[in-house]
């Protein structure tokens, strides 16, 4: 049996890079600097500095940092806010986090992203926004959807958490519409050692609210403004992402160059890759495919040994959570072809030349 090949494998970056996770985690814990504190605001100066923006709000994880962004957008209980069905359901959580009520549009059929015209379609008296979400690391058409905004008086959201250093016509994604919404979860492009997040904006009114909203409720401790949420980031997170994001132009340029290795090399017409439209520079956070008989070939790389995985089997507007909401099947089809078809191929910055020259000649072997 051939050395197993794992679809992502942190442990090489921690390998490389120990000494300096180790050190930046015991200044922390010197100054005992945990909830907050200086090490996470050094991070958001920094995170803020990298996207392009004067502000980032760094908290406790990916998901809260949707929820804060439909917070400061005035979103509530009434409201809808368009939301691809082609997702990782957290898009959803942070429209439905506010009372309001996520209506989902189609993915286009070739790059997998929100449809600009089925997001249009689904505006009603009642939508305050869209979110838009960069998936797999490969930006949506987001001059599509910011002309069809501000034809209707919307607000734009990006949900970035899988495209950290991802750029449309030559800008990053985080700096592009109102606010930007991260994810460090482990396996991210940029990730902690555990949970993490971010919202990124050009408007300081929005940087002041989220800020307090993650705080309690407070501007001054003890005092609270409005009903808030414990949503900090933790200082030891903010450590940890300090360093990494020291080395995240090295693995992003690896990674594209893993991933356009795969578009160039992976020949097999079995096999249908994402597009990716001139004018973006996706990061390859995931190398997704399709491929007809899908469940066959994730069996065949496991018993080459090599790890495949499913982003996303199940489209938002089919989950159960969302069963109140009355979608059927066919409602969103690029979407549902794409669920029952998705293969995620293994692609991390550490993976070796032979592993990647494993997984091509495995996909162009397949019949």
């Amino acid at each position: 049996m051939s050395e197993p090949i794992k679809r992502i494998d942190l442990t090489r970056d921690y390998a490389a890079h120990q000494e300096e996770y180790r050190e930046a985690i015991e200044k922390v814990c010197r100054e005992t600097a945990f909830s907050g504190g200086k090490y996470a605001d050094a991070f958001d100066r920094e995170f803020a500095a990298y996207v392009g923006v004067p502000y980032a709000c760094g908290v406790n994880n990916g998901t809260s940092a949707l929820h804060l962004a439909m917070l400061a957008l005035g979103v509530g209980p009434g409201d809808e806010v368009i939301v691809p069905a082609n997702t990782y359901i957290a898009t959803a959580w942070g429209v439905s986090y506010t009372g309001a009520t996520p209506v989902f549009a189609d993915c286009t059929p070739d790059t997998w992203e929100l449809d600009p015209a089925a997001a249009e379609a689904r505006i009603t008296p009642r939508t305050k926004g869209i979110l838009g979400v960069h998936l797999y690391g490969q930006p949506f058409d987001f001059g599509a959807v910011e002309k069809i905004a501000r034809r209707h008086g919307l607000f734009v959201v990006e949900d970035c958490a899988q495209a950290h250093g991802a750029r449309f016509e030559g800008r990053n994604v985080g700096s592009l519409g109102e606010l930007g919404c991260f994810s460090f979860y482990p396996g991210k492009n940029l990730y902690a050692f555990g949970e993490g997040g971010s919202i990124t904006c050009r408007n300081e009114r929005y940087y002041r609210h989220m800020t307090r909203l993650k705080n309690q409720g407070c501007d001054v401790r003890y005092y609270h403004d409005e009903i808030g949420y414990n949503y900090r980031l933790e200082g030891l997170q903010g450590a940890v992402l300090s360093v990494s994001l020291k080395y995240l132009p090295q693995w992003t340029e690896r990674r594209q160059e893993i991933g356009r290795r795969y578009l160039r090399e992976i020949t097999n017409p079995l096999i249908t890759m994402q597009a990716h439209p001139e004018n973006t520079e996706p990061v390859f956070h995931l190398f997704v495919v399709q491929i007809e008989e899908r469940d066959r070939f994730v069996k065949y790389m496991a018993d080459e040994n090599v790890e495949c995985n499913l982003h996303y089997p199940v489209p938002c507007h089919l989950q159960k959570a969302y069963a109140h909401l009355g979608y059927s099947v066919n409602d969103c089809p690029n979407a549902e072809h794409l669920a029952a078809h998705c293969v995620t191929l293994p692609l991390f910055p550490q993976m070796r030349e032979d592993e990647i020259a494993r997984v091509i000649d495995l996909c162009n072997r397949f019949v």
